[in-house]
C-alpha cells in the first residue's frame, strides 16, 4: 500500500513539473504563408492586327437636282477587305475592369458601287446603270473600357466599348456616267473627285477572349463592330463638263473587324517576401 501511494505522488509530481517547463518555453509562431499572387493590376501595351468587313448605307451627290428626275434608285455597294493595325496603353484597375487608349490605322480599302435607275423616258420607262469607284482608309482613336468575366484555366472572356474618333479619307473617286438599258438620251460623261477627308465622332463595341501565357503576357482574340461616321469626296467634275462643283458623301460606314493582339503587364503586382516573426525566450 505504501509502494503505491510512493508511485501515484512521483506520478503527480512529474506531470506538474513538465506543465511548468512548457510554460516557460516561447510559442512557435505559425507557419508563414506568402499571399496569394494577384491576377490582375497595373499598366499594359497592346499591338493588334486585323482584318476589316465593311458596310456603308448609301453614296449619294449632294447635287440634288440629280436625282430629281429618276423614280426609283436602288444601290448595291461593297468594300474589299483591309488590314488592321493598332497599338494602345492601358491600366488594370482590378480583377474584371480595366480601360486602354487605342491609336489604330486601317489600310487602304477598294470600293465599288453600282445604281439601278429607273426614269420617265417620252411616256415610258426607262432603266440605266451607273457604276463608281473610290478607295477609302481610316485613321481612328479610342477610349474603351472592358469588363473581363472570370478566368477559368487561363481563358477569361470579355465584353467592352469605346468612343473616340476617326478620319474618314476617300480616294481615287471615278463615275463611269449613267448608261442607259433601255430608252434613249444621253448620260453625263465620266466624273472623278478630288481626294477628300473627314473627322466625325467613331464609337465601338468588342467581345472577345484573353488567354494568360504568362503573369504578365496575354494573347486575345476580339472581335469589334465599328461606327466611323460618314465620308467625303473633294469636288467633283465631268471631263466632259456637264456636271461639277459638288461632292460625293458616303454615308454611314460601319465595320465589323477581326482583330488578334497581345497585351503586356509591366506593372504585375508580385508577393512580397516577409520573414517569419521569431519570439526569444
Amino acid at each position: 500500500m505504501r509502494c503505491v501511494k510512493f508511485l501515484i505522488a512521483a506520478g503527480a509530481a512529474s506531470l506538474l513539473s513538465t506543465a511548468a517547463f512548457a510554460a516557460d518555453m516561447p510559442i512557435a509562431p505559425p507557419p508563414y504563408a506568402p499571399p496569394p499572387v494577384a491576377d490582375f493590376g497595373g499598366w499594359y501595351l497592346r499591338g493588334d492586327i486585323g482584318f476589316s468587313n465593311q458596310r456603308v448605307k448609301n453614296v449619294r451627290n449632294t447635287n440634288d437636282a440629280l436625282y430629281a428626275p429618276l423614280l426609283s434608285l436602288n444601290q448595291t455597294t461593297g468594300f474589299d477587305t483591309g488590314g488592321i493595325f493598332d497599338i494602345g496603353v492601358g491600366y488594370q484597375f482590378n480583377n474584371w475592369f480595366r480601360m486602354d487608349v487605342t491609336g489604330q490605322y486601317r489600310g487602304k480599302t477598294n470600293f465599288h458601287g453600282l445604281d439601278l435607275v429607273s426614269f420617265p423616258n417620252a411616256g415610258a420607262v426607262g432603266y440605266g446603270a451607273d457604276t463608281y469607284n473610290a478607295s477609302k482608309s481610316e485613321w481612328v482613336a479610342l477610349v474603351n473600357g472592358y469588363v473581363d468575366l472570370g478566368t477559368w484555366w487561363c481563358v477569361t472572356p470579355y465584353i467592352g466599348a469605346g468612343v473616340g474618333a476617326a478620319q474618314v479619307s476617300i480616294a481615287n473617286f471615278t463615275d463611269t456616267g449613267l448608261s442607259y438599258l433601255t430608252g434613249g438620251g444621253v448620260g453625263p460623261g465620266l466624273v472623278s473627285a478630288a481626294n477628300g477627308s473627314k473627322w466625325n465622332f467613331a464609337w465601338a463595341l468588342h467581345a472577345g477572349i484573353g488567354y494568360k501565357v504568362t503573369p504578365n503576357t496575354t494573347i486575345e482574340l476580339g472581335y469589334s463592330y465599328l461606327n466611323l461616321g460618314d465620308g467625303v469626296t473633294g469636288v467633283d467634275s465631268a471631263f466632259d463638263g456637264s456636271a461639277g462643283g459638288h461632292v460625293f458623301k458616303f454615308r454611314d460606314i460601319t465595320s465589323h473587324d477581326l482583330k488578334l493582339g497581345v497585351r503586356w503587364n509591366f506593372d504585375n503586382p508580385q508577393p512580397v517576401y516577409a520573414p517569419p516573426l521569431v519570439t526569444k525566450g
